[in-house]
Order: structure tokens, then sequence, then C-alpha cells
């Protein structure tokens, strides 16, 4: 879909409930829509998040007794998008880096020097502070997801109402390693999501 400006693209982006049940996005465009999602900021470039699409019947019913006042958006939507954040996405600052000076986004110096301050620093890192790093993360890789799917043509509705406790065992993510962060629903809207009230910008922001 084409959007003239990104005030567009938000006015249209609503929380859908109903999808068609009949309607599955190709892998290929679930591939594009996820890359360009990972594009969101991520701390250090980490890029902490895990997205577990659940699409086929089996894994829905695993998912179904964990999703609470959910099961309308499992039962119809495309897929279940559930992120998690990998607090061991340190494994992978090695390939980060130095794939970023091959591609020639980073001096090999500014590598070599920076990235053991990094992995000592998160090495540190008691479990709390990382889980809250990788949730900021992945969240903003989330929102990206849910405006990238509109200009595909698919509607999203976010949930963060789940069994946090059982669902990483359900899908194949221990969590002593995955956080469960949130889960989208995506697919061809049934019904259309209606519009929802914000406050105006005097009430929520203050200069100082």
């Amino acid at each position: 879909m084409n959007y003239n400006n990104i005030e567009e693209l938000i006015n249209d982006r609503h929380s859908v409930k109903q999808f068609d049940p009949n309607y599955k996005i190709p892998h290929e465009e679930m591939d594009e829509m996820i890359q360009l999602a990972t594009k969101a900021p991520s701390s250090v470039n980490m890029q902490p998040w895990r997205f577990a699409v659940v699409e086929s019947d089996e894994a829905k019913a695993k998912l179904r007794p964990l999703i609470r006042f959910n099961t309308p958006q499992n039962d119809t939507s495309s897929a279940m998008i559930v992120i998690f954040g990998d607090l061991q996405c340190l494994e992978n600052s090695e390939h980060i880096y130095s794939s970023a000076v091959e591609h020639g986004m980073m001096p090999k110096e500014v590598k070599e020097k920076n990235l053991p301050i990094i992995q000592g620093m998160y090495n540190q890192l008691p479990r709390q502070a990382m889980s809250d790093i990788v949730k900021i993360d992945s969240t903003l890789a989330a929102m990206q997801l849910m405006l990238i799917a509109k200009t595909y043509g698919y509607d999203t509705n976010p949930i963060g109402g789940f069994e946090h406790d059982k669902i990483g065992e359900a899908l194949g993510y221990p969590l002593d390693r995955y956080v469960p962060v949130l889960i989208i629903a995506i697919g061809k809207a049934a019904k259309e999501g209606h519009p929802s009230y914000r406050m105006q910008v005097e009430r929520v922001v203050n200069y100082l």
C-alpha cells in the first residue's frame, strides 16, 4: 500500500482482531518484513530480537491456551509472531562487528577497540539489567514490524496478555535464555479495527 506521509500510515494502523483465516502470508514476504523490522535501533547493535512465527495448526494449538482472551487472533491470523529477547545475544557480537567491518560500515580499528569493552560490559550485567535491554530493543523492532506490515497490505494486533512463564517451553525457547516480550497477530483483516482516542499532546508532554 502507498502512503503519502508517515501521519497517513500511522492513522491507518488500528489493531485488528478478526483476520481472513484462509490467507497465509508467503514466507518470502514475511522474511522481507522481518528483515526490515530488524533495522530498528539496538543497544550496541546486539540485535537481541528473535521471531517465532507461529503459523501451522499444530503450533497454534500449542499457543492457544496461553493467550487468554486473544484466541480469535490466534485462530484467524496468518501467523502469531512471538517476539523473544535473547539474553545471550552477545554470542553474535563477533559476527555482527566483523560483518560491519567486512561491509565497510566500521573501521577495523574501531571494532578492535570497542568490541572487547562491550563484551566485558555485557558479561557483567545482572539478568534484570540484560532483560531490560533486550525488551526495549525487541519492542522497537515490534513497532517497526507493525508499521512495515501495514505498507505490505497486512494488519496487526500487538498482544501482551499471555502466559509469559509457559510460552517459552511451548515453543522451544527456554526461559533461562529467552525473555518473552510481545506477540503480534498478523494477516489480512476480515473486520476493520476501530479507531481509539489518543490524548492531546499537552496532556503527555512537559518541556523542562
